[in-house]
C-alpha cells in the first residue's frame, strides 16, 4: 500500500504541516507541534524555514 504525505489543513492549528506529518506516521498531533516548538526553540536546523517550505511545496487536503 502506498502512502502520500499530505499537509492536512482541516485538523492543522496554522498551516496544517505537523498535522500532515503526524498523520502520515500515525502518531498524535500534538506530540508533532511540541517537537517542533522545541527544536524552534534549541534551534536545530532552521525548522521554521523547513516548515513554510514544506507548506508551500506538498499538495494539502481540504
Amino acid at each position: 500500500m502506498s502512502r502520500q504525505f499530505l499537509v492536512n489543513k482541516t485538523e492543522g492549528k496554522m498551516l496544517g504541516v505537523c498535522a500532515g506529518i503526524a498523520n502520515y506516521f500515525g502518531w498524535d498531533a500534538t506530540l508533532v507541534r511540541v517537537g517542533f516548538v522545541a527544536a524552534a526553540v534549541f534551534g536545530f536546523g532552521s525548522p521554521v524555514i523547513l516548515y513554510l517550505l514544506i507548506a508551500l511545496i506538498a499538495p494539502s487536503t481540504y
